[in-house]
This record gives structure tokens, C-alpha cells and sequence, in this order.
């Protein structure tokens, strides 16, 4: 299986102590070894980095993970191939354009005998999780329209809540099929759905300080932040040792912005 990290946070921010400890999974203290991506979102546009080395390997891996970005919404995935070739077309997020956003996916599980029929979208690689995205861009673009993800959010989840349905339905659809835990992001919003395993983690004042479980690397986050700072992490498992985490349950959804759940949904 595969594994995902996500941010949210309500100021631009930095994800490097964070996929540090990721980044030792691919190939090092796990066995996710066959590419790893990021994308980062900052003021409508996306920063993208991909390999298909393993990240603990991967000089580009290493620049990330050393180089702070700021950025509002993160998406990163490290890969273990089930369905397709170990190459760079296959390495996730995979990103589209609807309604003159990007739109991130990245995915977390196998999905069985699963071919949709593209619409619109169509996959460029040859796994299942990027035939899932691009079916869900369907979907979305046929049964929505732009005003419910589009405008920005004001506190008032009406216009939004249909398009954020869509997508938990969608997802637990594909439950039925196999394994589906997923991150989905156009910018503002990072959707976060569970098939099996998914936690997140939110970080506020008072900050103390956080141990990667991967890593021998501790960062006091009181130094590092302001007290009206908010991050939320998103992983498929905890990656620091000293922090409690909350685990998701199979077939829930939580949108958050800017660090904060905004939308949530029980199976």
C-alpha cells in the first residue's frame, strides 16, 4: 500500500519536518519505494515535484525536504506499486484542470477490476487510483457546476455541501470495490476521505514540541510559529511519536481550510 500526507493551514507554512519523516518510509524504514510527489499550492498556482526513485533516495526528495515552501495546502504521496509500472507518468498527486483551478488527487489503497469509461478526462498512466480521479472529475464537472466549490469559503457550507457529498459518495462507491483513502484538493479546500486508514493531527497554540517517529529530528514548534498559527496534518499513519493523533473511521469525510474541519461526514 501506498501512503499519504496532507496540510491545511491558515497561514503559509512549511511541510518539511513533516515529510521528512514520510520520505524515510520510501525505502528506508518502510517499503513504499516506487516514487513519491508533491504538490504545493500557492496564490492559484501549484508547485510540483515527482520522481519515481524512492524518496529516502531521491536528490529532489531531499530538496524538499530542506527547502521550505510556503504554502497553504499540501499534498505528497509516497508509492508501492500494485497497478501499473514503477515510472514517472504512475508517481501521484495527479493533477487536472476544471474551472480554472488545479485540482490534486492522490490515493491510498487497490481497487478491483476497475475500468470506467473516461468522459472527459482521461488518464495519461496506467493505474487504477488516476482512472479513479478522472472518473471523480467527471462526475464532479457532470453533476456540479462551479459555484459550489469555486466560490470562496465564507463559513456557510450550502453552496459547497453538494460537490463534498458527491465526493464521499463517490467514495464509498469505490469502498466496495477495494481499498480507498484519498486526498483531494483544488486549493482552499483539502478533502480528506477514509477508507482504512487515515489520520490527521491539528497544531495550535500552545505548540510544544514534535518527534518523528522515522527520524531522529524534534522541532519545538513554539520557536517556529505565532500564537494565532493552525496546521493540520493529514497522514495514513502518525508520523511523530509524541503527539496524539486522531484516526478517521472507514467511509468518513473531513473537508478542512485553513487548518480547520469545515465539513464533516460519518459513513
Amino acid at each position: 500500500m501506498c501512503e499519504l500526507l496532507g496540510m491545511s493551514a491558515n497561514v503559509p507554512t512549511d511541510i518539511c519536518f513533516s515529510f521528512s519523516g514520510l520520505m524515510q518510509r520510501g525505502g528506508a524504514t518502510g517499503p513504499h519505494k516506487d516514487g513519491w510527489g508533491i504538490v504545493f499550492y500557492e496564490q492559484g498556482g501549484t508547485r510540483e515535484f515527482r520522481d519515481h526513485r524512492p524518496s529516502v533516495d531521491s536528490e529532489i526528495a531531499q530538496l524538499v525536504s530542506q527547502y521550505p515552501i510556503k504554502s497553504e495546502t499540501v499534498i505528497s504521496h509516497i508509492r508501492q506499486a500494485n497497478v501499473g509500472d514503477v515510472n514517472l507518468v504512475n508517481t501521484h498527486p495527479f493533477c487536472r484542470e476544471m474551472w480554472g483551478q488545479y485540482w490534486t488527487f492522490a490515493h491510498n489503497g487497490q481497487l478491483k477490476d476497475y475500468q470506467p469509461e473516461p468522459v472527459f478526462y482521461q488518464p495519461v498512466g496506467t493505474t487504477d487510483s488516476e482512472a479513479a480521479f478522472c472518473h471523480l472529475m467527471d462526475e464532479m464537472r457532470q453533476k456540479c457546476c462551479a459555484k459550489q466549490v469555486c466560490a470562496p469559503f465564507n463559513g456557510d457550507s450550502t453552496d459547497h455541501a453538494k460537490i463534498w457529498q458527491l465526493i464521499a459518495d463517490f467514495g464509498r462507491q469505490r469502498m466496495t470495490q477495494g481499498v480507498f483513502n484519498m486526498l483531494l484538493s483544488q486549493g482552499e479546500f483539502l478533502i480528506c476521505f477514509c477508507g482504512t486508514n487515515l489520520h490527521w493531527l491539528t497544531r495550535r497554540a500552545p505548540f510544544g514540541v514534535a518527534e518523528l517517529s522515522d527520524a531522529e529530528m524534534r522541532v519545538n514548534f513554539k520557536k517556529e510559529t505565532t500564537p494565532r498559527d493552525i496546521v493540520t496534518v493529514v497522514a495514513t499513519q502518525p508520523l511523530t511519536q509524541n503527539e496524539q493523533w486522531q484516526k478517521m473511521n472507514p467511509g468518513e469525510i473531513i473537508v478542512f481550510a485553513k487548518g480547520e474541519p469545515i465539513w464533516q461526514q460519518a459513513a
